[in-house]
């Protein structure tokens, strides 16, 4: 009994000195349902490495970049890993916020990493964040109430189509309304969707001199017809819906048409998280003068601060959540369909085009887009539903608060136009454009 007492002392010893020295990453993610299961299956990853722990903090995405910001910039070093997207990776690798991803193992298979997404979060040919899931922008509609109203779905709409069809499926004391669209104010919220649905209007941000563009013909019919249809179509509140919002309401039959991010197609056919999943229908991303930047190109990815003081087992964490292998967890625990989309070549194999009826609309969606050349006439800029500036953070968001203004009434769609265009002079003046 002594012999064995002192092995269950010894052994206590060893566990209480590895648990002493386990190095804890603080992980900053944005509360989408994919990063909340990646958190969910993580214990997989503790179980692994016991010599790692976790700590989550989920954020709002408006919330979560303005934390991540002023953490980065400030090299503030309260997380080891954080959620970004290209933007962030693009800028903040360039300015040396972010530590180079390097010397990943061999299985990891760079290569199969679709070549857009991974040019996204690079700077000179350098990885500076992992890409979890890429998107694009897609339409969902309800099947079911397009056929009983005697209609189609063209299979590359234009946004006055959408407008028709919602127009003649909008029946709001029914509680079902004709289109549901962010309206939420931030560069990453309704930005996303008036920028793409500006560009296929024909508008850009800058023309090639820098000088906005916000009072020219282009814009003022996008954003005329952003508010006119969304007054008239819409849900209540649009003003605060964003993508969560709108995925809840598309979710619980109160939306027939929904344009937004693709990644939602996993959520929209899932039976434990909508009541709508045999009567959803997936379309191209709409145009209208033009398909040039009429869909978005995203990359929710991982990244590791430069002020991070556990950068090896950051890497660590975010190469087996961004790997083949994680795809393969999520495949075995919640189904093919709920993989982590639109990163890797080896995920668009035969299985999941036919488990996930969305696949074949996103692939199409996220080849057509093109950061490089967004927009109909030339810009001096990078981005589709962005611009590839330091100024576009702040200026996004100012610009996205005088739009959704517009669509509570507290100005006319004119007046945020006109005011966009003064907010956009300022801005860039005083940053030295062109540069």
């Amino acid at each position: 009994m002594k012999i064995f007492r002192k092995a269950l002392i010894v052994m206590s010893c060893l566990y209480g000195t590895a648990a002493a020295h386990a190095e804890t990453l603080t992980i900053a993610a944005v509360n989408n349902h994919d990063l909340v299961r990646m958190q969910q299956l993580s214990k997989v990853f503790e179980e692994q490495h016991s010599d790692i722990k976790l700590e989550w903090v989920l954020l709002e995405e408006n919330t979560l970049r303005q934390r991540l910001t002023t953490d980065i910039a400030t090299q503030g070093a309260q997380f080891d890993v954080v959620s970004i997207g290209a933007y962030e990776a693009s800028l903040w690798g360039a300015r040396g916020w972010l530590t180079p991803i390097e010397n990943l193992p061999a299985d990891y298979d760079v290569q199969d990493l679709f070549p857009s997404v991974r040019e996204g979060l690079s700077v000179n040919q350098t990885l500076y964040a992992l890409p979890f899931y890429a998107e694009s922008s897609i339409t969902y509609y309800r099947k079911d109430l397009v056929e009983q109203a005697g209609l189609q779905m063209p299979e590359h709409p234009t946004w006055e189509e959408l407008a028709q069809l919602a127009a003649k499926l909008h029946q709001p004391d029914k509680g079902q309304y004709g289109i549901c669209l962010r309206g939420k104010a931030g560069w990453g919220e309704n930005m996303g969707i008036i920028t793409t649905m500006a560009n296929s209007f024909g508008a850009r941000w800058f023309n090639e001199g820098w000088q906005p563009e916000f009072t020219g013909p282009e814009w003022t019919k996008a954003i005329n017809f952003y508010v006119d249809t969304m007054k008239k179509y819409g849900p209540p509140g649009v003003s605060s819906n964003g993508f969560n919002e709108n995925l809840a309401l598309f979710s619980t039959g109160k939306c027939a048409i929904w344009v937004d991010a693709s990644v939602a197609g996993s959520s929209v056919t899932d039976s434990t998280q909508s009541s709508v999943v045999n009567s959803v229908g997936f379309a191209a991303s709409p145009k209208q003068v033009t398909t040039k930047g009429s869909s978005w190109l995203w990359a929710w990815s991982l990244a590791i601060p430069a002020s991070s003081q556990h950068k090896q087992a950051a890497l660590d964490f975010i190469t087996w959540a961004s790997s083949k292998q994680y795809i393969q967890l999520v495949a075995e625990k919640d189904g093919v369909a709920k993989v982590p989309p639109g990163t890797r070549k080896s995920t668009y194999n035969e299985a999941y085009l036919k488990a996930a009826p969305f696949a074949k609309v996103t692939l199409a969606m996220m080849e057509q887009a093109d950061p490089a050349h967004p927009t109909l006439k030339p810009v001096p800029y990078r981005g589709i539903q962005y611009v590839l500036i330091p100024e576009f953070q702040s200026l996004g968001t100012q610009v996205g608060t005088l739009f959704s203004g517009a669509l509570t009434g507290q100005m006319s769609a004119q007046q945020a136009l006109q005011a966009a265009q003064n907010v956009a002079n300022r801005e860039m003046k005083r940053a030295g454009y062109p540069k």
